[in-house]
């Protein structure tokens, strides 16, 4: 006869690997999300400011990684995030504007800083018309970004040696430590330089223009059109240089400067989780102290200027809808966020429940099923071996007790089994080769030693 209920063991089976499934659901939930982050140039403070980040992570064990792959120049980094081998990505949009790139954080702005000395009498970009303007690069794409400028307000570029003609502007390559002395010897009239006015390359070049001329004295060149050459090119900035970035003994500049600049962007790409993107903007501001220990680019860091969530989403440069979230301080909770999850888990896991106090139920009817079956089995057993008078029947019979004994303890053995249905197993079988054993002899047992047996089923409670 079969082993009984094999099937439960399958059962169990399922129950271990439901389990394992479930543990291996909550893991993968509550690990860190690891994101590869594009940055150039490698040596630039963007690199560094985003290795800070990416350490600081790591060290306050924040549910996002970042590792960092470093690129060459920053035009490099924003196409790796437009060919999908980065999740975010350092961007200067007027270099390169990556189509799937959505902003996070604005790392820096970088303005137009143009400074001549104070006799020079130049006020307005404009201005310039006749005049050589030094250019201060530290980027391939600070020409260009010049020379759309004088585009807009049609000034033709021309070589230095024809420098003077009306319409036209000479650009001048200079190194830094160079500006005084141009200045001085006359080989410029103004100076330009693309860069954050808090910075020490700003400060250097507004300092390196005083130090030429004659009354020490300094004048920032403004650009006063902005918003119409942002709509013309919307890569750009409209920046205004605070009055005093410079010294306030005496103030420099004495009033708020309006000009234009480009700006270094922490870029996602738009298929980026929104609550993993603002998780990403929110850590890093939460961690600008420390990222500012180890570079004060970090302090330079904000959110891009938005009125509402929609002007923040539909702008000319376009916003993470994740980042939105942090700014406007409507992130999810948990629930909020694997509310679907948590329903479908209850309404699943209550059919699962029941399912399986179903097949308990069945289980439990099919062992005490066979259980009466094997019961039954003993009793016929016992009627067969009254009515029995050939010697090879009563042998058949025997042997069948014996497999029927086999089968309740294998099952005993493997099943938990209550005290009254085994005490009713055994007198049952004892009853059945009584019986047999009775026929073989040609005659009954005596009762009392019937009624010795059953009581010793009793003895071990």
């Amino acid at each position: 006869m079969p082993t009984i209920f094999h099937r439960r063991d399958t059962f169990l089976l399922a129950g271990g690997l439901l389990l394992l499934g479930l543990a291996a659901l909550v893991f993968a939930l509550t690990r860190p999300t690891t994101l590869r982050v594009a940055v150039g140039p490698r040596d630039g403070v963007e690199a560094r400011l985003m290795e800070a980040y990416a350490d600081a992570l790591a060290r306050g064990q924040e549910d996002i990684r970042l590792k960092v792959v470093p690129f060459d120049d920053v035009r490099d980094s924003a196409a790796a995030l437009q060919a999908g081998r980065a999740d975010l990505a350092v961007v200067r949009p007027d270099v390169r504007l990556p189509e799937n790139g959505l902003t996070l954080a604005i790392l820096q702005d970088e303005a137009l800083l143009v400074a001549a000395p104070g006799p020079a009498g130049i006020a307005t970009f404009p201005e310039l018309t006749g005049k050589r303007l030094g250019l201060v690069a530290h980027h391939g794409a600070d020409q260009p970004f010049v020379t759309s400028l004088l585009t807009y307000y049609d000034l033709a570029q021309a070589p230095p040696e024809r420098a003077g003609t009306p319409g036209t502007v000479a650009l001048v390559p200079l190194r830094a430590e160079e500006v005084t002395a141009a200045l001085a010897g006359g080989r410029i009239d103004a100076v330009a330089v693309i860069a954050a006015p808090s910075s020490r390359r700003a400060s250097h070049v507004v300092r390196a223009v005083e130090a030429a001329a004659p009354d020490r004295s300094a004048s920032l060149v403004a650009v006063p059109d902005g918003e119409a050459i942002i709509q013309r090119l919307p890569e750009l900035q409209a920046i205004t240089i605070p009055a005093g970035t410079f010294g306030g003994r005496p103030k420099r500049p004495e009033e708020d400067v309006r000009t234009v600049g480009a700006s270094y962007r922490l870029m996602a790409r738009a298929s980026l989780d929104r609550d993993t993107a603002a998780r990403v903007t929110q850590h890093l501001f939460e961690l600008r102290s420390r990222l500012a220990a180890r570079t004060t680019t970090a302090n330079l860091m904000k959110a891009p200027d938005f009125d509402s969530s929609v002007a923040a989403t539909s702008a000319r440069l376009p916003n993470h809808p994740g980042a939105v979230d942090y700014f406007e301080r409507e992130q999810q909770t948990f629930l909020q966020r694997y509310e679907d999850w948590i329903y479908l888990v209850a309404f699943f896991g209550g059919g699962l429940g029941s399912a399986g106090a179903w097949l308990g139920q069945r289980f439990a009817r099919e062992k005490r099923a066979r259980i009466d079956a094997v019961l039954d089995r003993l009793l016929s057993i016992l009627s067969e071996a009254r009515a029995a008078s050939d010697p090879a029947a009563l042998d058949a019979l025997a042997i069948e007790i014996d497999s029927l004994v086999i089968d309740v303890v294998h099952h005993a053995r493997s099943h938990a089994t209550d005290i009254r249905t085994m005490s009713a197993l055994i007198l049952a079988v004892d009853a059945a080769r009584a019986a047999v054993s009775d026929c073989r002899r040609g005659r009954d047992a005596s009762a009392g030693e019937r009624s010795a047996r059953v009581l010793t089923l009793h003895a071990p409670s």
